[in-house]
């Protein structure tokens, strides 16, 4: 079983609705900065999450994955399954937009 920690960096701002947790946004926000960001910056790319809402996790890609034509994929066979598989209540991972 995976520990799950609420510890989130200074560059993460964790948003919930009010139908999720502010912890469990924490913890997904953790886990996205400590297991899943540095994956991504092995290749160049940047990962930041911004909200979890009705099930959705949204996340910011930046650095080469901005403009990686790849990047779907990572977000769901990377991303999307790790945050799964991790947390039953997350049903997707979505790019977060402006």
């Amino acid at each position: 079983m995976e520990q799950r920690s609420t510890q989130v960096s200074a560059q993460s701002s964790v948003q919930s609705s009010p139908q999720s947790s502010p912890t469990l946004a924490s913890q997904i926000a953790a886990t996205i900065e400590q297991q899943i960001r540095p994956f991504v910056e092995r290749d160049g790319g940047s990962i930041a999450f911004h909200a979890f809402d009705d099930g959705v996790v949204y996340v910011t890609m930046t650095g080469a994955c901005s403009s990686c034509a790849a990047v779907s994929i990572t977000l769901k066979s990377g991303v999307e399954r790790t945050l799964r598989k991790a947390f039953r209540e997350v049903k997707s991972v979505a790019l977060w937009q402006q």
